[in-house]
């Protein structure tokens, strides 16, 4: 059995959602840490909130971030298996990248502050937005962005994450998407959704926000991944530290192919996944991909024993 780790995005968040780590050694040990590498209390937000607070880009970002990599060191401290390959969806790549040790969690929490700052900063808050397309084929979608941009020089909307087989995320202006909504039904979709979020996130009007990172990137110094680490940008692995902060600028501006990470990993011999971080939004995503993989979630003591078990099987 080949085992990779994944670790999701933005979204999974929720206050208390280490609650149930809070006797554990491990997971304290990373909530200091990542207290001490910001300069606040990051540790209390995700404890006791509030919600809205929580739910910024600016800080649920470095949170889920600390969230997942406190869960993976709960399974380290409990002696479970090291992966053959690793990755993360979106912000998750981030934590991959501590998880392979390519980043020190030190670095990687302001890194991925200033990252949800330049993020956010980029476009104006109404601006742009997403939306989901469920049930439509990657090329319909890519054929309903384009036709909501004809006539319309200047507006941007594009596919941003190819999350699932007919699952994509379209991200851009925010009269674009909708008129992209529109066609995607015309063709189809079973349904088009806006979600709630504060930025056109991984479309092209977030490059200011990669000038930025590759900015704060210039001053970190990465090292070369122990595992194979499969990016979301190219859905290749890269062992150059210049080659992997190059793919991070590209990241935040770029689609999440996250279908080609899960066949990649495949294509490694990947035969089990498990998911650190709260909630199970990945595993959902690669059983939709690839049912002969395996999936488990960690993210409280009652899964991590399940998933520990799981892999001794």
């Amino acid at each position: 059995m080949s085992l990779a780790f994944v670790f999701p995005g933005q979204g999974s968040q929720a206050v208390g959602m280490l609650d149930a780590f809070a006797a554990n050694e491990a997971v304290a040990a990373v909530l200091k840490q990542a207290d001490a590498a910001l300069g606040e209390p990051l540790s209390r937000m995700i404890a006791n909130g509030p919600a809205e607070v929580l739910g910024l880009t600016v800080n649920t970002q470095p949170a889920m971030l600390v969230a997942s990599y406190a869960c993976l060191a709960a399974w380290r401290a409990a002696g479970g298996a090291e992966p053959s390959a690793v990755a993360g969806h979106s912000l998750g790549e981030y934590t991959a990248l501590v998880a392979a040790g390519v980043i020190d969690l030190a670095d990687a929490v302001p890194l991925v502050r200033l990252r949800a700052s330049a993020m956010q900063e980029a476009v104006a808050v109404g601006v742009g937005t997403m939306a989901a397309i469920l049930g439509l084929d990657d090329e319909s979608v890519i054929r309903a962005c384009a036709m909501a941009r004809e006539g319309h020089p200047g507006e941007v909307v594009e596919a941003a994450n190819f999350n699932a087989p007919s699952q994509v995320v379209i991200a851009g202006h925010t009269g674009a998407v909708e008129r992209a909504c529109q066609h995607a039904r015309a063709l189809g979709a079973k349904r088009a959704v806006l979600l709630a979020v504060s930025a056109p996130f991984h479309s092209s009007l977030l490059v200011p926000a990669g000038r930025r990172l590759a900015q704060a990137l210039s001053g970190i110094a990465l090292r070369p991944p122990r595992v194979p680490l499969v990016n979301n940008v190219d859905a290749a692995i890269e062992t150059q530290p210049a080659r992997i902060a190059d793919a991070l600028v590209r990241q935040s501006y770029s689609p999440v192919r996250w279908v080609e990470v899960v066949r990649k990993l495949r294509d490694l011999g990947v035969t089990r996944v498990i998911e650190f971080g709260p909630g199970k939004v990945l595993c959902g995503l690669v059983g939709r991909i690839d049912r002969d993989i395996s999936v488990a979630a960690v993210y409280d003591p009652a899964t991590l024993a399940a998933a520990l078990e799981g892999s001794t099987k």
